[in-house]
């Protein structure tokens, strides 16, 4: 793959950026179009959307400073290269509260933003993990399988050797979640339930996923990896929302019977 699409003069086009834009603009579009279905307020989508991009890019280069303390502390000039070096779950976190502090400012019902934003997440995760391939980042352990990648002029990955493709796996399981999330949304009943089911699926798929990714420079928590630790917490979460979500839903409904 080729990061580099199009260069026109001093303006270069780059697939990865081309690939988390098309996935910001589908996740905004898609919000904006299930908002209007289920009745919520579709003319703030555009501002949640904003408040959500922003704090999952901040998140997401915290926790990969976070993950970087000890070649920060050697060389601190690490601080100074912004444009690079970001933690998808750090994104995750952080643009998760970013929608809560949206809400709150605007005395809106989290729990149904909540819902209606994260299948948006999974569809941009989806788009960005392609943008990931063009890039070389993320890439997979080198491998013998006749299912692998070769990548020829990446700035992250090896050159020249067959890799485990990680970044289409990932990127169609985010699609997939998706998806998932998208047919549970028309059966679920109770808010908050449809973000715990994100939490559930991208956490599981991640976690395994990771046994496979050969860029250990993102750090590790004993035999894990950072994300695979994280991954254990978030899925443990994403269990407690469905739960709690529907056990409260249960006594409500029984009171009213």
């Amino acid at each position: 793959m080729k990061n580099e699409l199009l260069k026109i003069g001093p303006v270069t086009l780059y697939g990865y950026g081309l690939m988390i834009a098309i996935g910001v603009i589908a996740a905004y579009t898609v919000a904006e179009y299930r908002a209007k279905r289920k009745g919520l307020n579709s003319e703030l989508i555009f501002s949640l959307t904003i408040w959500c991009l922003a704090g999952g890019i901040l998140g997401a280069k915290v926790l990969f400073l976070i993950t970087q303390l000890k070649e920060i502390i050697s060389d601190p000039k690490v601080l100074l290269d912004i444009s690079e070096g970001f933690v998808v779950y750090g994104g995750i976190i952080g643009g998760i509260l970013a929608g809560f502090l949206f809400c709150w400012k605007k005395k809106l019902n989290f729990l149904q933003y909540f819902d209606l934003v994260m299948p948006s997440i999974a569809l941009a995760q989806g788009f960005g993990r392609i943008g990931c391939l063009f890039a070389g980042c993320c890439y997979g352990n080198e491998t013998n399988n006749a299912f692998h990648i070769v990548f020829h002029e990446s700035n992250y990955a090896p050159n020249e050797v067959p890799l485990i493709p990680t970044q289409p796996i990932s990127s169609a399981l985010d699609f997939l979640n998706f998806f998932a999330l998208v047919f549970l949304a028309k059966r679920v009943k109770t808010d908050g339930q449809i973000a715990g089911f994100y939490l559930i699926f991208y956490s599981a798929g991640r976690f395994i996923l990771e046994f496979f990714r050969g860029d250990l420079v993102r750090g590790s928590v004993g035999t894990l990896s950072t994300s695979q630790f994280i991954a254990i917490f978030l899925f443990l979460i994403g269990l407690g929302i469905v739960f709690i979500t529907g056990m409260m839903a249960r006594k409500v409904s029984d009171k009213h019977e």
